[in-house]
């Protein structure tokens, strides 16, 4: 695969330079399909996920930003950043609306039911001005499918995640989102919705892949918080997501927001929990024994939130055995080989904070040696709305998005050396 190369550069108050890539993306390359530790292209070329993630998953259900840019404006700055792919994510609260039903559906009840009469009505307002394809009577699968039309036109490879069952902000531990039977987290609506969902995007030309569950972490109102039943509900959703698509890569995720998933690479007994409905039970992930066994990947979130200063050699040693093992195949302990996916990384786009830990360089390093894909955190420069639990005010319209690679009206890049030294690295880092 040929490498993207990406250089921001600011003059004065001019607009941001970002040259064109090279490599191919486009929907010849599909459908994907895994080889042992690499994502095979249809070409039979190796392929490398080099994306950022779009949220479309909180309350209003709808991909932010659209009161700023158009959507053909923001979907722009994939070419442009170097990307290649995008994580779209969604909410499940989105099909269960659609299966009752819901007039919430349209896109004027979706930005008014979140932001109140008043700002909705300016939100979308705006929204309608500068998308004028939409209406208020869209719905918001409707506008996922717009999105989806101009990413195709941009041949920009779609991956779409489950983030949340209902919408509002991820991740909180006890949140009602986070595990199987929780809450807010019921399984047959989720597998449900995967099934809808899966055969409704396979017709989007760029769609590519499906994440099944975001984060999946703690919680003490929901099933045994166990391997054993990681794997029961997510090989369910699995099989719903091959039926519906037989060509779509299917991603899992691990445990404790998505930390670690050695047990699976590691061929490990995956166990129930003592006193629990799980109690003696327990399994192995065995990828022939899926009708999927080409199309499974793994994925792995990793942050910064311990400010590390550990060297880069040690860095990396830590977070090998994590599940890593998935690429080694030089490792007697790894029992089965898997692709990798880095889908969350990420810090503030201050433009210091990239030099001031190891983690941005050590990343670097990683994604250098074993050559995995990775999905960047994010590309939002501001929200419609975001709700997060035990936080005060717990909501807030219009919040600014620091972390996100565009400013807040998503009108230029918030930090070019930030890009610079960061995404433009992680991009340069993947070999021909």
């Amino acid at each position: 695969m040929s490498k993207f190369f990406v250089a921001a550069t600011l003059l004065g108050n001019l607009a941001i330079a970002l040259p064109p890539p090279t490599a191919r993306r486009d929907a010849s390359l599909l459908p994907l399909s895994t080889k042992g530790r690499d994502i095979i292209d249809n070409n039979g070329d190796i392929f490398h996920f080099m994306s950022t993630n779009w949220p479309g998953h909180q309350e209003t259900m709808i991909p932010e930003g659209l009161q700023h840019a158009s959507i053909e404006d923001i979907v722009a700055w994939f070419p442009r950043f170097g990307l290649n792919s995008v994580r779209l994510t969604f909410a499940i609260e989105m099909i269960d609306d659609i299966f009752s039903n819901s007039p919430n559906q349209t896109l004027e009840k979706s930005v008014l039911n979140a932001l109140g009469e008043k700002n909705g009505t300016i939100v979308l307002n705006q929204i309608l001005e500068r998308n004028p394809q939409l209406t208020k009577e869209t719905t918001r699968l409707e506008v996922f499918d717009s999105v989806a039309k101009e990413f195709a036109k941009k041949n920009i490879i779609v991956h779409l995640d489950n983030h949340v069952s209902k919408a509002f902000w991820c991740c909180g531990e006890n949140d009602g989102n986070g595990w199987f039977g929780e809450e807010y987290f019921d399984v047959k609506k989720w597998i449900r919705g995967w099934s809808y969902i899966t055969k409704h995007v396979k017709n989007w030309p760029t769609f590519a892949s499906a994440g099944l569950r975001n984060e999946l972490r703690n919680a003490n109102n929901a099933e045994p918080v166990d391997w054993y039943t990681w794997y029961v509900h997510m090989t369910s959703a699995a099989n719903a997501v091959h039926e519906a698509d037989p060509d779509a890569l299917i991603f899992f995720s691990g445990l404790s927001y998505d930390t670690y998933i050695d047990p699976i690479p590691l061929g490990k007994m995956l166990n129930g929990t003592d006193e629990t409905a799980t109690e003696g039970k327990s399994v192995i992930f065995i990828p022939n024994n899926f009708p999927y066994k080409d199309k499974i990947v793994l994925e792995i979130h990793k942050y910064d939130f311990e400010a590390t200063q550990d060297d880069c050699p040690t860095f990396k040693s830590k977070w090998y055995e994590k599940g890593f093992q998935a690429l080694d195949a030089s490792n007697p302990a790894t029992k089965y080989l898997f692709p990798m996916v880095l889908s969350e990384w990420g810090f503030i786009h201050n433009g210091t904070y990239w030099s001031q830990t190891t983690y941005n360089k050590c990343l670097i390093e990683m994604v250098e040696d074993w050559q995995f894909s990775w999905q960047h955190w994010e590309l939002s420069g501001s929200f419609y709305l975001q709700t997060r639990p035990n936080r005060t005010p717990n909501t807030i319209q219009g919040l600014e998005e620091f972390w996100g690679l565009l400013n807040y009206d998503w009108s230029t890049v918030r930090s070019p050396v930030t890009i610079e030294n960061s995404l433009s690295k992680m991009i340069t880092a993947l070999k021909e």
